[in-house]
């Protein structure tokens, strides 16, 4: 997901992508132990998304206490 299209997110929408994208994250460090998972970069990719929400989240919260 680029940054645009998390900009674009209203703040509660931001919180369920933000949950859902770390649950994927969990399912699919489940499968990597188990053999199951055949695209590894998902999680690498997925991780750098949270990381642009999460740093969208701050940005929004010091534009929010100015």
């Amino acid at each position: 997901m680029k940054a645009k299209e998390i900009r674009e997110k209203t703040a509660e929408e931001l919180e369920k992508l933000l949950a859902d994208t770390r649950k994927e994250i969990f399912n699919l460090r489940r499968q990597a132990l188990t053999g199951q998972l055949q695209n590894s970069s998902k999680i690498r990719i997925l991780r750098k998304d949270v990381a642009r929400m999460e740093t969208e989240k701050t940005a929004r919260a010091a534009k929010a206490g100015k």
